[in-house]
């Protein structure tokens, strides 16, 4: 018996779904595979696969043909493999085109609006069990340092997609300050273990975080609010990638490497590269005896520029725009 502050969950995944084609209505397939009735506060959870299908962003083609087309920009190429951030703002292998689970000579695209198909399932849920649940669009995807791969949302309705503690205290009395779990990834994670990834079970109930469920009405922002915007992460090129960037110097590629540094930190990283001793004033660095193309590309990649050379003598300033 649970003690009365014991948190428990429950995920299943229903067996029995035929294959999916468009314009079959995920909702009718989804209430006729489940077991028992749903409750409200459950989490519904549907592969990004089946929503595609039913939708229609099936192509007879490949992905390599279809990847120019979902692609915003190339994150990094190493041998077959191209990372990229998609149409949708994720970063994924391929833009998250899948040529599994599906008909020979064909590829998937990922649905054209993830938070939308989850509303208008969360809606026709809704509309026919009366009962209150939220919906995830979930979808696989490889982690930056991490082997393998995991499910993730990639599309909410109805949920808190981001349990922020920011704020809080933990039980020694310290403050949480960054501190913000994605549940949404967290529960497609969860649904995933039900679901296997060979057992044509493409939904997933998870049962115990009726917390988390929004009330009727309120779909919330949906899972594009956990998309980090250009320039905030981190590892915005792979690494060969960024080299590349900062020395083509174009003004297009300025983005992904985020806000301009410090004037400390650009005259660190000018004097670990030339051996040279810059000097920082207010909102500038002077560098005397650097080479003129290494330091543009140093700008480049700091959120710099070159603003004024004389002989050799240079001075970078942050970009204002």
């Amino acid at each position: 018996m649970n003690a009365p502050n014991d948190v428990s969950l429950r995920a299943w995944a229903p067996a029995g779904v035929p294959e999916v084609r468009e314009g079959d209505d995920l909702t009718t397939l989804l209430l006729a595979a489940l077991d028992e009735d749903l409750a409200d506060g459950d989490v519904v959870l549907v592969t990004s696969k089946v929503v595609s299908k039913a939708e229609g962003s099936v192509r007879a083609s490949t992905r390599d043909a279809e990847l120019p087309g979902e692609t915003r920009r190339v994150v990094a190429r190493r041998g077959p493999t191209t990372i990229v951030r998609n149409r949708l703002g994720l970063t994924m292998a391929a833009a998250g085109i899948d040529a599994s689970n599906v008909e020979p000579g064909y590829a998937v695209l990922l649905p054209r609006d993830p938070d939308a198909s989850a509303r208008t399932l969360r809606a026709a849920i809704a509309e026919r069990t009366g009962r209150n649940v939220a919906v995830v669009v979930t979808d696989t995807a490889g982690r930056a340092w991490r082997e393998g791969q995991t499910d993730m949302a990639i599309g909410a309705a109805g949920l808190v997609v981001l349990e922020s503690f920011v704020g809080r205290e933990d039980a020694y009395g310290n403050p949480l300050v960054v501190t913000a779990p994605a549940v949404a990834d967290e529960l497609a994670a969860v649904a995933e273990l039900a679901q296997g990834k060979l057992g044509a079970r493409p939904f997933a109930v998870v049962r115990g975080r009726a917390d988390l469920v929004l009330p009727a009405g309120e779909d919330g922002p949906g899972a594009a609010v956990l998309i980090r915007q250009e320039g905030s992460d981190f590892f915005g090129y792979g690494a060969r990638e960024a080299v590349v960037r900062a020395l083509a110097g174009d003004p297009a590629d300025r983005a992904p490497f985020g806000a301009p540094a410090t004037a400390d930190d650009l005259a660190a990283a000018i004097a670990a590269v030339t051996g040279s001793t810059p000097t920082t004033s207010g909102a500038s660095v002077v560098v005397t005896g650097a080479p003129a193309g290494v330091l543009h590309a140093l700008a480049f990649a700091h959120g710099w520029t070159v603003t004024h050379e004389d002989g050799r003598l240079s001075h970078l300033s942050p970009l204002t725009t």
